[in-house]
């Protein structure tokens, strides 16, 4: 496998997100991640992102490294509460810096790939305006995509909305394992619909502003497979995928929840939202997937939503997920056929135990599974997949949410504590393969 097996304009990159990489606290509003990682037993040894790799300050030796490396393109995500006062009032030097990073990566022939929400909810809109419960929130995202889109659509091309809205809405809103916290069934799906109303306008506010551009968003996308051909399985895991997969996807293209879920969901008495379709479907240009593993599934009476996911006994990484690149295969099949959209693997990566050795990290672990998973990758566009780009998740080690800074998936290793940066091994390798 070669790059040029691969389409000619496609997309090679690296992703980051503005909480987990860019410090710089002094200048920017709070986040509801700054909030709930600065309570005590939130997150992993306490820590928070007032500093993480402090790419606020390193972003020019950032993008340096990513030329080294040959990357053609960038994906990463504005700060909402530094690029606005609170979520509400532009904030002229957060936006500054934004101009700054995307001169840069243009200067180097980077392709900027830009995310407006990576997770980090100005705390303002939280706290006082109840957040993505509210149904107002849609409005102020799209004051904020329409300010991004003024200051930076003259430069930047391609725009996701919101970067993972199952993780927003289910982590944190139904387990609490992500900001704010909450642990409330009902309220993670008007938090989805919310995020989906957000998405909409920010895609008007687009097509109003900018002419000649692109536009998608990013959902993690699973495998989700029966453990067993056990019917009350094999249903289990078709409910799941709907959740997971189709819930985020299907309003987009089709203009309504999946049917079997939504049904599922009003037996148990939940009320869903079932307006605002014109809104949320309006057209896109691209989905971003975001793959990482599979979930294994077996039919449980106890859990709210009939299911219960199995641990395989596939190799795992550091993050405890099961290593499955055919499952990337496959989901790219199934998007293509059932969206019939172009799609971008907008994060694929892993996390290892990663130790820094006299200026040295050897992560052989790391570049086999991104070489499995780009054959996969190959494997689809050759069975006519509209794949158009690849973004390794992490270009650096970061904040890993409730991890901390305990889990590295970056290609460069992070010294947190003189904030050095390192090529590991899988960093050379992909070097290597761009630049054969």
């Amino acid at each position: 496998m070669k790059k040029n097996d691969f389409p000619k304009n496609f997309l090679f990159g690296t992703a980051t997100a503005s909480y987990q990489i860019e410090g710089g606290i002094e200048d920017r509003s709070l986040s509801i991640w700054d909030d709930f990682s600065h309570t005590p037993g939130k997150v992993k040894n306490g820590d928070n992102g007032d500093v993480a790799c402090d790419h606020y300050h390193k972003y020019e030796e950032d993008i340096r490294i990513m030329k080294d490396l040959g990357i053609n393109a960038y994906r990463f995500s504005i700060s909402w509460p530094r690029a606005m006062h609170d979520g509400i009032k532009p904030n002229e030097k957060g936006i500054d810096f934004y101009q700054r990073v995307v001169d840069k990566l243009l200067e180097n022939n980077i392709t900027p790939f830009i995310t407006l929400y990576h997770w980090d909810l100005p705390l303002y809109l939280y706290k006082e305006k109840n957040g993505w419960l509210n149904p107002d929130i849609a409005n102020y995202f799209q004051d904020y995509a329409s300010l991004m889109f003024e200051k930076l659509g003259d430069r930047v091309k391609y725009w996701i909305t919101l970067n993972e809205p199952w993780c927003s809405s289910f982590l944190g809103y139904f387990t609490g394992e992500h900001a704010p916290g909450h642990r409330s069934f009902q309220e993670s799906f008007y938090v989805a619909h919310n995020l989906l109303r957000a998405h909409g306008k920010a895609v008007i506010a687009f097509r109003d502003i900018i002419k000649d551009g692109k536009i998608g968003i990013t959902n993690v996308v699973q495998k989700i497979e029966p453990l067993s051909n056990d019917k009350k399985n094999v249903q289990a895991a078709n409910l799941v995928a709907q959740y997971i997969n189709g819930w985020y996807h299907d309003p987009i293209i089709f203009g309504k929840y999946p049917e079997e879920a939504l049904m599922s969901l009003k037996n148990m008495g939940l009320i869903i939202p079932e307006n605002d379709f014109d809104i949320i479907s309006q057209k896109i240009d691209f989905f971003g997937v975001n793959y990482y593993t599979r979930q294994l599934i077996v039919y449980d009476e106890n859990h709210p939503l009939k299911f219960k996911h199995i641990v395989g006994n596939l190799p795992k990484t550091e993050m405890g997920w099961e290593i499955y690149p055919k499952g990337l295969y496959d989901m790219l099949i199934e998007f293509n056929d059932k969206y019939k959209i172009p799609l971008y693997i907008t994060e694929n990566g892993m996390a290892g135990p990663d130790k820094l050795e006299t200026g040295h990290i050897h992560d052989n672990y790391r570049i086999n599974y991104l070489n499995d998973h780009f054959e996969y990758a190959l494997k689809a566009i050759k069975d006519g997949v509209n794949l158009r780009g690849y973004f390794v998740w992490s270009l650096m080690d970061n904040f890993e949410w409730a991890y901390g800074y305990s889990k590295r998936f970056g290609l460069v290793y992070v010294d947190y504590v003189n904030q050095k940066r390192y090529l590991k091994d899988s960093a050379k390798w992909y070097r290597k393969f761009l630049k054969k």
